[in-house]
């Protein structure tokens, strides 16, 4: 975004003119245009000789002949005060649909992303798939500063976009992979979400410092190669190299992350633990394939796809619906990030008292009612309503987040993980054209987001309640979990915590 966006308020460049200030050379060289948004034309100017007419003082005449924009344009710097890759290839008028295009292959590319690293993660493991991504985001991130038209600019988007999603999910399986089950909430979400909010709230700000979009380019992807260190501080999941049958591999790590956590594991216990470790848990050549093979499985795993498609849809559709803050454009940016927050804080201190399930219908079936209410009511009420969908839908897409994570044996996690985030995609791709309808009946965007998370609703009762249970390891301990599920299980109100089943 802040890349490509160029200011709306932009007009040709006439050379001849470059003596007077920019309000005079729109003034007298720009035909008005009562259809565009800011009465004059962005696309055209008149035809004249300009040097008689600043000698003469002749004014405009709307009889006067134009043409298109011959020497490039000109842009309202208290907007977008910095050179884009828009604004400086003049990507407006007839080449207007050039973002959109970068910004589709980048998605694109996010989905093919999703397939390649999500198999990365499981066959090379999770630490492989994070370097990867990184080092791809990095170095196509840092091309793309050289791009010289269109179909460069695209390119390095569509190999960025391989990158994108992928390059912070793969860790933060990683750590999921290490948490005890009570410790997961925090770790998932205040690791992520604190450091995913700080970073969207600060991004405006290194836009405006870097003042130039190559820069910008540059300093936001270079950093990303910083993941060749990961080795030194992040070893390999154990869960992952139990599953590739690699137990000295894992032992040795969990040693290490005991020495560092200054405890000492007895050597009986580790001896007993290899000795009882058998072979029928290793599923090294297992694949996504088999989560459809398997019917409660499949289930469970099918409709969590449909809750990530419908959170995103939602989310990007409500993100669209209410517009920015009437401020300028990075104030706007900063702030509507910071609404992140909030949600997070309610997910950490709710989600292991009420449940991934119980949290993830109330939040959906809220953002429902509160997004249609939106499109029926008028003044402070629709806008507490519209602010409280989007409450609503963070809440839900954090939760669905870790959730994912916990119902997928170890063997396919990785490309499961990566499967639905790819839905999510799909939903990015389908939103805009839901908020478009808005310019045939209002309001009518508000009512389908409102139903489409209405389904999320539904099918999240088909999914296993996971809060406070070790995540499975292998294909029967996830169908195992899915059959011991109680309808009402809300952690708050067992009996007895699951963390406690699990040690005896």
């Amino acid at each position: 975004m802040f890349m490509t966006e160029t200011s709306p308020n932009h007009w040709c460049w006439i050379p001849e003119l470059e003596n007077l200030t920019d309000i005079d050379r729109r003034s007298l060289a720009i035909p008005p245009d009562t259809s565009a948004k800011l009465g004059y034309s962005h696309c055209h100017a008149y035809v004249a000789n300009w040097t008689d007419v600043l000698n003469t003082g002749q004014r405009p005449n709307q009889s006067w002949p134009t043409t298109q924009c011959l020497h490039g344009w000109e842009f309202n710097k208290s907007e977008i005060p910095y050179v884009t890759i828009s604004s400086e290839q003049g990507w407006v008028c007839d080449k207007n649909n050039y973002q959109a295009t970068a910004q589709s292959f980048y998605f694109i590319g996010s989905i093919a992303g999703g397939f390649i690293f999500g198999w990365v993660a499981d066959r090379y493991g999770r630490l492989a798939a994070t370097i990867g991504t990184n080092l791809l985001g990095c170095i196509t991130g840092i091309l793309a500063v050289f791009a010289r038209n269109i179909v460069q600019f695209t390119i390095f988007r569509f190999l960025a976009g391989m990158a994108y999603d992928n390059c912070m999910m793969m860790v933060y399986l990683l750590v999921m992979e290490y948490v005890a089950p009570k410790y997961r909430t925090r770790m998932a979400n205040l690791s992520s979400g604190l450091f995913y909010t700080l970073s969207m709230t600060s991004l405006p700000w290194i836009a405006l410092a870097c003042n130039d979009w190559k820069t910008l380019g540059i300093a936001t992807s270079a950093p990303m190669a910083l993941a060749l260190l990961a080795p030194l501080i992040l070893p390999e999941s154990p869960r992952w190299l139990l599953g590739k049958g690699r137990i000295d591999e894992a032992v040795q790590k969990v040693v290490t992350i005991a020495r560092i956590n200054k405890k000492k594991i007895p050597i009986e216990l580790i001896n007993s633990f290899k000795t009882s470790f058998t072979e029928d848990i290793v599923e090294e050549n297992a694949t996504i394939i088999e989560v459809l093979k398997r019917p409660l499985l499949r289930k469970a795993f099918i409709c969590m796809c449909i809750d990530y498609l419908c959170c995103s849809v939602v989310f990007d559709g409500l993100v669209r619906s209410i517009g920015v803050l009437p401020f300028n454009f990075f104030v706007s940016f900063t702030l509507t990030s910071f609404t992140e927050l909030p949600s997070l804080l309610l997910v950490v201190f709710l989600l292991d008292k009420l449940g991934r399930k119980w949290l993830t219908i109330i939040c959906t079936g809220l953002c429902s009612i509160t997004s249609i209410l939106t499109a029926f009511t008028t003044g402070y009420v629709s806008l507490c309503s519209a602010i409280s969908a989007r409450l609503f839908i963070n809440m839900a897409c954090y939760t669905t987040i870790q959730w994912t994570a916990e119902i997928l044996p170890t063997s396919v996690r990785g490309s499961g993980f990566s499967i639905v985030h790819i839905f999510g995609f799909i939903g990015y791709v389908l939103s805009p054209y839901i908020v478009y309808l808005e310019n045939i009946v209002p309001g009518l965007p508000l009512i389908i987001l409102g139903c489409f998370i209405a389904i999320a609703t539904v099918s999240t009762f088909n999914i296993p309640e996971t809060t406070n249970i070790d995540m499975p390891h292998s294909f029967e301990d996830a169908e195992e979990l899915i059959r011991s599920q109680k309808f009402f299980d809300i952690p708050c109100l067992r009996k007895e915590n699951n963390d406690d089943i699990k040690e005896k």
